[in-house]
């Protein structure tokens, strides 16, 4: 599972793959620039959470069935962009980033960035 920090970079512990949205990592260096990779998903809410939704935006507040979903949305779409990064042969993903769209009856999350090779400088 990857861990994310205050600053939506993380290190899949796993797959040995820093992902951070910056241009680069203080203490390495881009040996290699392997190119864009990205992670899509998705995901549909089912008829009683949007029936909850409509009646929750009358009186306010939260939408914790809406927050859930895009929660795991986000973990999905990240998890499959750090797979397609391994599977390229990076172990780190540079400025990456999440959009968000509307997309049909459900909501597409996509992480994307790009996918190097970074060594320790030194």
């Amino acid at each position: 599972m990857t861990e994310l920090n205050d600053f939506g970079g993380g290190l899949d512990r796993s797959a040995g793959v820093m992902v951070v949205t910056t241009n680069d990592v203080p203490g390495y260096r881009v040996d290699q620039v392997i190119g864009e990779v990205f992670g899509l998903t998705v995901r549909s809410r089912h008829l009683g959470s949007q029936i909850g939704a409509g009646l929750k935006s009358i009186v306010g507040g939260e939408l914790r069935g809406l927050t859930k979903t895009l929660v795991q949305s986000r973990n999905e779409a990240m998890g499959r962009l750090v797979e397609q990064a391994k599977a390229r042969g990076a172990n780190a993903v540079l400025m990456f980033r999440f959009d968000v769209a509307e997309a049909g009856n459900g909501t597409e999350v996509c992480a994307y960035g790009t996918a190097v090779v970074i060594s320790p400088v030194g």
